[in-house]
C-alpha cells in the first residue's frame, strides 16, 4: 500500500482534482456522466488524499475494512443503503457518504438531504456528509428527518469544490484519517452540533413502539375477552417483536422487501399475517415464532385498521426507520424503556399504558450506556477469553441474572463474535486457509459458528417474561447480521438447517433471587406473582458434567491408554470407575465444576422494604446481606457469588450507596470474607444514566480468596461521559489495601488518614446541642409563596394579614455568609389560626380552588399548612444553608426571622456564629467532598444525614482563644456583607470583597489550628 501523503502533499492532488472537474465541468454536468463515474474519478481520489484506504489495499477481510463500499439495492424508488461507510477500530462507524452525480442540485434538493440523514439518523451517527465533488453538505444526524426537510434543515457546513483550498485545513482537521484518529472529529462534533430539541432514534422508536402497544392491546381486549391482563401483555409483545424481526429482516435483504405489506390485500390482515409468522417459523427455529408452546396467537382478533396502521408505519414514506443501519444495541435501548412499562386494561377495554410498580419505586429505568457495557464485558469477558483458543472458549458460560432488553448479553456475544472472527482471520488480514464453517469468503463468521457460541455462552434470566422474548429477538437479530436470502439458503441446503438457534434453554424466565424452596412456606398461590426459579433445574448443564463431555474425555483417554504397557488396563478400569461413579444430579455446591465464568449486568435498584412480607421474611432467611433497609441489587450481589464458579468473575453497575451506607455494612464485609474484590469505579455524582437520577459504581469481583489490593478510582467532574474509562482509571487509580465493614473511601492512604484525624479531633454535630429541620414544604407554592406587589394588596384590604406573611428564602437565595432575599413571602396559616380573621388571605387561597383543597401537603383545614413542631424556630437565631449547592458550603447566619421553604435547612441552639465559621472552612469543605451525594458535575447535596455527621471540635478552654477569635472574624464578615449590600460603588465593593476574602483566610488558617493539622497536612487540603 501506498504511504499516507503528508497535508502539503494532499493538497496539492486535491488542487489537481478541482483543476480537472474545472476544466471539464460541461462534461461532468451532464446527465449522461453516471454516479458510479462521479465516485470513481473524484470522490474515491477525494477521501484517498485524505489517508482512507478507499481500496482496501491493506487486503482486510470485508469486516476489517475502513471504508465499506455499499452496494445500490433500489427498492420501490429508494436507495436501499449508503454508498460509503467509514469507520475506525474494526467495523466502528464514524459517518456516511452519500453520492451523487454532479448534475444533481445538493445545496437544494431535499430528496438525497432526506435519505442520508435518515441513514445518519437510524444509525445513531453524529454526522453524514452528501457530496458530487462539484457540491459538498455535511449534515446533523441527531435532529430527526422528515421527507418535507428543506435541504437546509440540520446542514451544519455547505461548500462547493471551488472553496476546497480554502477550506482545505478544515478539511484535513477534521475528516483526514490521521486527525480522526487523534480525536479531531470528535472535537468538530462537540463544536458544531446543536442538540437541544432532538429526537433520538432509540426515543423515536420508543414512542412509536408504545403507540402500536396501546393500538393493540385495546383491540385484543375489546376482540378477545376470554383473555386477562399477563395473557394481553404477551400477546401484544409477542405480536409485535414478530413483525419488529420481520421487518428488520426486509431491510437486510434476508426478507423480500414488502412481505409484511402483503398481507394487507384482503381478508383478515392478522390472519395473512399469522401465515407469514408460520413459514418464519419454518425457516428460523427461533423461538419467536414458534407456534407450538402458545395457543394463544393463533386465534387472535385484531381489527384490520390496527394491523393495518403498524404495517404501514414501518414503511417508507410514513416511517423514519432504516432497519438496515438500525443496530440491535439501539433497538435494545428502546425496548428497555418499553419494557418498563405495562398494560393495564378498563372496564370499557381500552388499554392504558403505566409505569411498572417496580419501575416506580426505582426512579426509572436504567438503560446502561454502551461504553459502560462494553467496559464491563472487556474486563470480564475478555479476561477469561485471553489467550484461549475457540474450543477452550466454547466452555465458558456468561450469564445476566436480570438481563431486561438483553443490552450486556449482547455486548457480550459481540465481544465473543469479535475475538473468534479476529482469531480465524488472523488479526483482520485475509487468511490463506480458512477454517471449515467458521469464516465465509467476506472474512465474517458463519451463521453455523455465530449459533455455536451463542448457545455455548450466553445466559440470561429475568422475571418479566416479555423482557425474556425481548432479550432473545435481540441476540437472535445480532446473529442474523451479516446474512442475506442466499446465505440463508446456501447454509439450509448445505446443512438442512434452520437459520437460528432456539434459545428457550439459555435465556429463561424467573425470579433470579428465590428459589423453589420458596414452596416451604406453601404460598402456592403466590407463585404466578413470585415466579421461583431453580438456577440448577434451569441450567443443568452449567451446574455439572455434561455425558458428552464425559464420553469425549473417555474415549481420548482410552485411546492413549492402548498405546502404552502392560499397566494400561489398569489405568482403564480406573478411568471407567471414575467416569461411571459420577452423579448426573445438580451439584448443590458451586466450585471448581459448577457454575457460570462470568456474571454481569445491571440489576434492579429499590429498598426490599417495598416488598411485600412474603419475599422479605424468604431474602432475611436466606440472604446473609439482608438489612431491613437493604436495596435489592444487594442480594444480586450474593446471588452472583453463590452461582459462580470458583475464580469466576462478577461485574455490575449498581447504586453506589453501598459504598457509605450503613446497610451496605455487611455487603462490604461480604466482599472481603467471601470474594476478592478487583476494581472499584465509583461515578459519584456523574450522571451515567440517561433518564435516571441514581449515583452509581462499577465494581468487579472474583470468587477467590481477599487480596485487599482493590484497584479504585472516584470518576470526578473532569471526566466526559462517553470518553476512555480506562484512560481516566490509569491517570487516576488508588490502590486500596485496608478493605473492612467501614466506609469505603477512594482515596491516597494520607488522606484517608487526615480524614481520621479530623474525625478524631470533633464531635459529630449530631451529639450537639443543636437541631437540624428542612423548610416548609406548601403543597402549592403559586398559593402560599407570594411577591411583595401581593404582600401589600393583601395588607392594604385587611391589616391583620401582615401577622401572617412572613419573608422566606429559597435555597437558590442562600450563600456563604449572606443572602440574596427575592422579595417573596410566606402566607403562614399554620393550625389553629382562625381564618375569619385573615379575610383577605381566605379569598386569596380560595381563588386556587381545587388545587389548593385537594393537594396532599395540607394541614386541619385546606387552608391550613402542614403540621409543624417547629414553627417558633424559624423567627429565632439559626443558620440556613440550601440543600443543593455548587460543590461548596454556604452557611448564613439569620436574626432577621426568614422563613425557608423544603429546598433549605436550619440549625438552631448554642454556638451557632462559631459553627458558621467552621462549616466554612476549606478544611470542612474539603472534608464534606467525599462525605455527601455529588450531583452532577457542579452541585452537591448537603442533606440533614450528611451535616450531622460533620465532626467539629466543642468549646472548651484548651481552643476558648481559637473559637472566639472564629466568631469575633464571622460577625466582622457579616458586618462586611452587610456593607456590600448598602452601596452600589464598585471601587468600594471590591475594597469590602478583599476585606471579606482575608477575614475567610484567617478562619481557615484558625480552624487548621483548630484541628491540630500539621503544614503536610494542610498542603493535602489546600492542593
Amino acid at each position: 500500500m501506498k504511504h499516507s501523503m503528508t497535508k502539503e502533499q494532499a493538497k496539492i492532488e486535491i488542487e489537481k482534482l478541482v483543476q480537472r472537474f474545472e476544466f471539464h465541468i460541461d462534461e461532468y454536468k451532464n446527465s449522461d456522466y453516471n454516479e458510479t463515474q462521479t465516485r470513481r474519478d473524484f470522490i474515491d481520489p477525494f477521501f484517498k488524499t485524505l489517508g482512507w484506504d478507499i481500496d482496501n489495499e491493506q487486503d482486510y477481510a470485508e469486516s476489517y475494512r475502513e471504508v465499506i463500499h455499499e452496494d445500490k439495492i433500489k427498492i420501490a424508488g429508494a436507495t436501499k443503503a449508503p454508498d460509503y461507510s467509514f469507520r475506525i477500530g474494526g467495523g466502528k462507524r464514524l459517518f456516511f457518504v452519500e453520492a451523487k452525480k454532479p448534475s444533481v442540485a445538493i445545496k437544494d434538493d431535499i430528496h438525497p438531504a432526506y435519505q442520508v440523514r435518515r441513514y445518519g439518523w437510524n444509525a445513531k451517527l453524529a454526522i453524514s456528509i452528501i457530496t458530487d465533488f462539484e457540491e459538498f453538505s455535511i449534515y446533523d444526524c441527531s435532529k430527526k428527518p422528515n421527507p418535507t426537510d428543506k435541504a437546509s434543515v440540520a446542514r451544519i457546513e455547505y461548500f462547493t469544490y471551488k472553496d476546497y483550498l480554502n477550506k482545505f485545513d478544515f478539511i484535513w482537521e477534521t475528516f483526514s484519517k490521521e486527525h480522526v484518529l487523534k480525536g479531531s472529529f470528535d472535537k468538530f462534533l462537540q463544536n458544531s452540533a446543536n442538540k437541544k430539541g432532538t429526537a433520538t432514534v432509540d426515543k423515536e422508536f420508543l414512542q412509536s413502539l408504545d403507540k402500536w402497544r396501546t393500538y393493540l392491546a385495546t383491540s385484543i381486549s375489546w376482540n378477545n375477552k376470554d383473555l386477562d391482563e399477563d395473557e394481553i401483555n404477551f400477546a401484544v409483545q409477542q405480536t409485535i417483536d414478530r413483525i419488529i424481526f420481520l421487518r428488520i429482516a426486509e431491510d437486510r435483504s434476508v426478507e423480500i422487501y414488502g412481505n409484511l405489506k402483503t398481507a394487507l390485500k384482503q381478508g383478515d390482515y392478522y390472519q395473512n399475517l399469522f401465515k407469514i409468522f408460520q413459514e418464519a417459523d419454518d425457516k428460523y427455529n427461533s423461538g419467536i415464532f414458534d407456534l407450538k408452546k402458545n395457543q394463544i396467537s393463533k386465534d387472535l382478533k385484531i381489527e384490520n385498521k390496527v394491523i393495518k396502521t403498524i404495517v404501514s408505519e414501518l414503511y417508507y414514506p410514513e416511517s423514519p426507520y432504516e432497519f438496515s443501519v438500525l443496530s440491535v444495541e439501539i433497538l435494545g435501548s428502546a425496548y428497555e424503556q418499553f419494557l418498563g412499562k405495562t398494560i393495564s386494561i378498563d372496564k370499557a377495554h381500552h388499554a392504558k399504558i403505566e409505569e411498572k410498580p417496580e419501575v416506580r419505586k426505582a426512579g426509572g429505568v436504567y438503560y446502561t450506556p454502551q461504553y459502560v457495557v462494553e467496559y464491563i464485558v472487556k474486563n470480564t469477558v475478555g479476561k477469561l477469553i485471553e489467550g484461549k483458543t475457540p474450543k477452550e472458549i466454547s466452555k465458558i458460560k456468561i450469564v445476566d441474572p436480570a438481563c431486561g432488553s438483553g443490552s450486556f448479553l449482547i455486548g457480550a456475544y459481540q465481544y465473543l463474535l469479535d475475538f473468534h472472527k479476529n482469531y480465524y482471520s488472523g488479526n483482520g488480514k485475509q487468511s490463506k486457509v480458512k477454517k471449515e464453517n467458521t469464516l465465509t469468503p467476506e472474512g465474517h463468521l458463519t451463521t453455523a459458528e455465530k449459533k455455536r457460541i451463542l448457545l455455548n455462552n450466553i445466559f440470561g434470566v429475568d422475571i418479566d417474561v416479555n423482557a425474556v422474548e425481548v432479550t432473545k429477538l435481540s441476540l437472535l437479530l445480532k446473529c442474523m447480521e451479516g446474512e442475506t436470502s442466499a446465505s440463508i439458503a446456501h447454509q439450509f441446503s448445505m446443512f438442512h438447517e434452520r437459520v437460528l438457534p432456539d434459545l428457550d434453554n439459555n435465556i429463561k424466565s424467573g425470579n433470579s433471587l428465590i428459589d423453589e424452596d420458596f414452596y416451604a412456606e406453601e404460598l402456592f398461590e403466590q407463585e404466578r406473582k413470585i415466579k421461583p426459579f431453580n438456577w440448577q433445574k434451569a441450567f443443568p448443564s452449567v451446574f455439572r458434567i455434561r455425558k458428552l463431555e464425559q464420553q469425549e474425555d473417555l474415549k481420548f483417554h482410552l485411546k492413549q491408554i492402548k498405546k502404552q504397557t502392560e499397566d494400561a488396563e489398569k489405568r482403564a478400569y480406573e478411568l471407567i470407575e471414575k467416569y461411571s461413579s459420577r452423579v448426573e444430579e445438580p451439584l448443590t455446591e458451586y466450585g471448581e465444576i459448577g457454575g457460570f465464568d462470568a456474571v454481569i449486568g445491571n440489576p434492579p435498584y429499590f429498598s426490599l422494604s417495598t416488598l411485600d412480607q412474603y419475599q422479605t421474611n424468604y431474602f432475611r432467611n436466606r440472604y446473609s446481606v439482608f438489612e431491613n433497609t437493604t436495596d435489592i441489587y444487594c442480594l444480586f450481589f450474593e446471588k452472583a457469588i453463590q452461582i459462580l464458579k470458583h475464580n469466576g468473575l462478577v461485574s455490575f453497575i449498581t447504586s453506589n450507596q453501598w459504598l457509605q451506607t450503613n446497610y451496605g455494612k455487611v455487603l462490604r464485609r461480604y466482599f472481603v470474607e467471601k470474594t476478592n474484590p478487583e476494581l472499584l469505579i465509583n461515578f459519584g455524582g456523574l450522571k451515567i444514566f440517561q433518564d435516571a437520577t441514581v449515583d452509581t459504581s462499577i465494581l468487579i469481583l472474583s470468587k477467590s480468596e481477599c487480596k485487599n489490593n482493590l484497584t479504585s478510582c472516584h470518576f470526578k467532574n473532569d471526566y466526559e461521559k462517553g470518553n476512555s474509562i480506562d484512560e481516566y482509571l490509569n491517570n487516576n487509580k488508588i490502590t486500596l489495601n485496608n478493605l473492612n465493614v467501614d466506609k469505603w473511601v477512594i482515596a491516597k492512604l494520607d488522606t484517608i488518614e487526615l480524614k481520621n484525624k479530623i474525625r478524631q479531633k470533633g464531635e459529630i454535630l449530631k451529639h450537639w446541642r443543636i437541631n437540624i429541620n428542612r423548610g416548609l414544604l406548601t403543597g402549592l407554592n403559586e398559593a402560599f409563596i407570594i411577591d411583595t406587589k401581593t404582600k401589600n394588596e393583601l395588607v392594604k384590604q385587611n391589616k391583620n394579614a401582615k401577622k401572617i406573611i412572613k419573608p422566606i428564602l429559597r435555597g437558590r437565595d442562600v450563600h456563604k455568609y449572606s443572602v440574596e432575599w427575592a422579595g417573596l413571602w410566606l402566607i403562614v396559616t399554620k393550625n389553629g389560626i382562625n381564618i375569619n380573621d385573615y379575610p383577605s388571605i381566605y379569598e386569596h387561597l380560595k381563588s386556587f380552588g381545587q388545587k389548593i383543597k385537594s393537594r396532599a401537603d395540607q394541614g386541619n383545614n385546606w387552608w391550613n399548612l402542614r403540621a409543624c413542631s417547629y414553627y417558633d424556630l424559624f423567627e429565632k437565631e439559626k443558620l440556613i444553608y440550601p440543600e443543593t449547592t455548587c460543590r461548596r458550603s454556604e452557611f448564613y447566619y439569620d436574626i432577621k426571622g426568614y422563613f425557608i421553604d423544603k429546598t433549605c435547612f436550619m440549625i438552631t441552639g448554642e454556638n451557632l456564629k462559631f459553627l458558621n465559621g467552621v462549616l466554612s472552612s476549606k478544611l470542612l469543605e474539603w472534608y464534606l467532598e467525599s462525605e455527601i451525594r455529588l450531583l452532577g458535575k457542579t452541585g452537591a447535596q448537603y442533606s440533614k444525614q450528611y451535616i450531622e455527621q460533620i465532626p467539629v471540635p466543642k468549646i472548651s478552654k484548651i481552643n476558648l482563644s481559637l473559637s472566639n477569635k472564629i466568631v469575633k472574624l464571622v460577625v466582622q464578615i457579616i458586618k462586611l456583607y452587610e456593607e456590600k449590600e448598602g452601596t452600589k460603588l464598585q471601587t468600594v465593593i471590591s475594597q469590602l470583597e478583599s476585606k471579606i476574602d482575608y477575614c475567610e483566610s484567617r478562619i481557615n488558617e484558625i480552624v487548621y489550628q483548630l484541628y491540630d493539622l500539621t503544614e503536610d497536612e494542610i498542603k493535602i487540603i489546600e492542593k
